[in-house]
């Protein structure tokens, strides 16, 4: 084969690597690790695992499993392109040209494929038969892992006998059906092993574990598909998975996330509860509102009810609950990316929890009859397709814009952006199922252009990209003033206050109750105007790129503060005139402006009162809020 000529050009670790591959029969090693495994080639390493542990018993099934390895590794990569592959592939090949023959003389029966037949059923006996007959029902992990070995025995077992021609024995078939079936039972899990035969497990007899397993497998009354091929001890997780299409993998692992978050709470409640596996109300409820305070919180804030509707029967209610947070945790568990956007995930489960109240209602489709299912439809990995590719591919979209934050904020939206398009009630304009014409999913001018295959649209398109919506960051040092605008205004007022101190009468702080020093150092309130004038200027200048995106109300805002600011601005200063007889510099220019009256002292403090107030208001309502600062 082509694959030879590489181990010329190996490097030292490579060549390392393949001493170690060559040896690791010899060294006894029962993992053939992702370190030597080319990442390309991971699904060939659970047969070299197994190679290396069938070798001592019978080298003749090791060297089979490893040359069904070495053409399985060849119609993944047949060009040994990826990364490691040749080396691995050439340090295969060599193994097995040394290993042929003596395993060849070493081999018990008249051919492979009888080799194989017969290991089979050795294996079967030996090891499973005799782990599931002892008195404690042995080693769940062992028992698990000798299963995994008898399918990837059977698989070079079929490819074996293909190529020789030859039928498998009726025995084996019948075999490999039982180990089928436990397998499907012993699969891989995290804390809990919820198979039927692991209730002898330590873990498993806890009463609080108990309590929440028997709760989730209440499926009384639940309205399965017709073509659902129902299993033993299913559970609400199960009804979900095949109401709403979620994947297989995440709803074993919320089983178990649900299971332990109901038993951690339960067993923390005092008065304990009966030892009875039955599951606490107070324990079901605090898991409850630990996980739907954000939600709730986000349909008080959009003046919205929430879809959470429990039923008037009692024996329901508990049912109900647990189906409500079966469904939270699923959506969560396959949001992946969308869960840096919770008020996304508030919008999704708001959805697909009214859905979930229709279905469990017994509503009827007038079409076909039968009872009513979601939006997207309950085929598999629906949820995934349908409902989170769709708002990925928007996050995506959007970071290929930010040119790996080359370009300008204004430019492309990240989490939180996207994440406040569902603070408002327009996001309700998404509809249910999303419309795939939503401004949230209309890309911009620019994407559709890139979309032409390089030929630019002269004719102008309407860019209905949603944008920012609240805020739009513009790079410039002027952030560290509104950033921290009410320190820079502290210490610019006290170092007109000190200055004016130090240049007046003895220079003491004292002097400050002179009359004449303190009159003048209450003009740091017209400082103080024109400090917050320039913040008004600058929060426009500095949003001025999500003016297209802001409601009326907001731009309401920014305008009126640039007003009020600028009228604080003249009114400060003239009534501040109208306080000296004979006012020194710009101050006696002011008070030509509006005429030499007598004058009014109590008009400049009457004013800045009033400019105080505000501040004055929010001080007394801090502390009548919080009357322990007190």
């Amino acid at each position: 084969m082509s694959s030879r000529g590489g181990q010329s050009q190996q490097n030292p670790q490579l060549q390392r690597r393949i001493t170690r591959t060559q040896t690791v029969g010899n060294l006894g090693e029962s993992v053939f690790d992702s370190e030597v495994v080319p990442s390309s080639l991971v699904k060939i390493a659970p047969i070299l695992r197994v190679a290396n542990e069938v070798e001592p018993s019978n080298p003749r099934v090791a060297y089979l499993c490893r040359f069904y390895a070495f053409e399985k590794a060849h119609r993944l990569d047949p060009t040994s392109s990826g990364r490691g592959v040749r080396q691995f592939k050439t340090a295969l090949l060599q193994r097995l040209e040394r290993e042929n023959d003596p395993t060849l003389m070493g081999r018990v029966k008249k051919s492979d494929a009888r080799e194989m037949q017969s290991f089979y059923q050795h294996y079967y006996k030996k090891y499973i038969q005799a782990l599931q007959n002892a008195a404690d029902k042995a080693d769940r992990a062992q028992l698990t892992k000798a299963y995994q070995t008898a399918n990837v025995l059977f698989e070079v077992l079929k490819a074996v006998n293909q190529t020789q021609s030859v039928e498998v024995d009726r025995e084996v078939l019948e075999t490999h059906d039982k180990v089928a079936e436990k397998t499907e039972i012993y699969v891989p899990y995290n804390i809990l092993p919820l198979d039927p035969d692991s209730e002898n497990q330590a873990i498993m007899k806890y009463p609080e574990i108990q309590a929440a397993v028997h709760a989730l497998r209440n499926t009384r009354g639940l309205p399965w598909p017709k073509d659902y091929k129902k299993k033993k001890d299913e559970d609400i997780l199960d009804w979900l998975q095949a109401m709403f299409g979620f994947q297989k993998d995440n709803v074993a692992n919320q089983r178990e996330h649900l299971i332990l978050l109901l038993a951690n709470v339960h067993i923390r409640q005092f008065p304990k509860p009966d030892q009875q596996p039955k599951l606490d109300e107070r324990a079901l409820d605090e898991v409850m509102k630990k996980l739907f305070k954000n939600y709730k919180k986000w349909c008080k804030y959009l003046d919205r009810k929430s879809s959470l509707w429990l039923p008037t029967i009692q024996q329901e209610v508990q049912q109900r609950k647990l189906l409500y947070m079966g469904l939270y945790l699923l959506i969560w568990g396959e949001a992946a990316n969308l869960r840096f956007m919770p008020e996304c995930l508030c919008y999704i489960y708001h959805h697909m929890a009214f859905e979930l109240y229709g279905m469990l209602a017994g509503n009827v489709s007038p079409m076909t009859g039968e009872n009513v299912k979601p939006a997207y439809g309950g085929e598999e990995e629906a949820f995934l397709r349908k409902v989170v590719t769709p708002i990925y591919e928007v996050i995506a979209r959007e970071a290929a814009r930010s040119k790996k934050g080359t370009s300008t904020h204004s430019q492309w939206r990240n989490y939180d952006d996207l994440n406040e398009y569902f603070w408002s009630v327009d996001c309700f304009r998404l509809g249910w199922p999303m419309r795939a014409d939503a401004d949230f999913f209309c890309k911009s001018v620019n994407q559709l252009r890139s979309e032409k295959d390089g030929v630019r649209e002269t004719k102008p398109t309407r860019d209905r990209w949603v944008g920012k919506v609240n805020f739009v960051e513009i790079r410039s040092y002027w952030h560290i003033f509104r950033s921290f605008d009410r320190m820079w205004s502290f210490f610019i007022l006290c170092l007109q206050a000190m200055i004016i101190i130090a240049w007046n009468g003895s220079g003491q702080p004292s002097s400050i109750f002179d009359p004449s020093v303190f009159k003048k150092v209450l003009s740091v309130f017209i400082t103080a105007a024109i400090l917050k004038l320039g913040q008004a200027i600058l929060d426009v200048i500095l949003s001025w790129k999500a003016r297209r995106s802001m409601s009326f109300h907001v731009k309401l805002r920014y305008i009126l503060k640039v007003v009020s600011a600028a009228a604080w601005v003249v009114i400060l200063p003239v009534t501040y005139a109208y306080t000296w007889k004979n006012p020194p510099g710009f101050a006696q220019t002011i008070k030509s402006w509006f005429g030499n009256s007598s004058s009014a002292p109590s008009l400049f403090i009457l004013a800045v009162v009033i400019y105080l107030s505000p501040n004055l208001l929010a001080a007394l309502l801090s502390f009548s809020l919080h009357p322990s600062v007190s």
